[in-house]
């Protein structure tokens, strides 16, 4: 018996993450306007950096190599891992900083582009030659949704304290 998914498909898992990562970035950007709190505007950047964490994991480890194989498009799979690199250090760069740092906002604001413009290219290229491709879509949502499952629980867990967040 296979695993329920609340998903069609592998593309619609991955989407809906878009969606929702598009939302928390419309949602930080409100909160710069307001202007929020800094401890209130690392929360959300820190939620969004382990919402993209963990997509970006399941995407590499499980997605792209099952599409790489499918279309044998190795440029395009390649560019989509180099842009999945950038962002990473744009993550890594906001996780390293100080909400009160001049330039702490606009790191955020700069992944959401970055992350915007690979998702687009992904919903325009990948995901559209991924679903005229032979592939088991359907059959690929179940283990991307289990390792989603597995990685957002583990970045859930209560760890050490992080970087002052004011």
């Amino acid at each position: 018996m296979k695993a329920a998914v609340p998903f069609e498909n592998a593309v619609d898992l991955l989407d809906a993450d878009h969606k929702a990562v598009k939302q928390m970035f419309i949602d930080y950007s409100a909160l710069c306007e307001d202007p929020a709190p800094a401890e209130a505007r690392r929360a959300l950047a820190e939620k969004i950096c382990q919402a993209l964490t963990v997509h970006a994991k399941i995407e590499e480890e499980i997605f792209y190599p099952a599409v790489r194989e499918a279309i044998g498009d190795d440029a395009l799979m390649d560019e989509a891992l180099a842009e999945h690199a950038a962002a990473k250090e744009l993550i890594a760069e906001i996780q390293g900083m100080k909400a009160t740092s001049d330039n702490y906002d606009l790191a955020v604001k700069q992944l959401g582009k970055t992350i915007g413009e690979h998702v687009l290219e992904e919903r325009e290229e990948i995901f559209l030659k991924a679903q005229q491709a032979p592939i088991d879509l359907r059959g690929l949502a179940v283990p991307l949704y289990q390792r989603k499952k597995q990685l957002t629980a583990a970045v859930q867990k209560p760890s050490k304290p992080t970087k002052e967040t004011a």
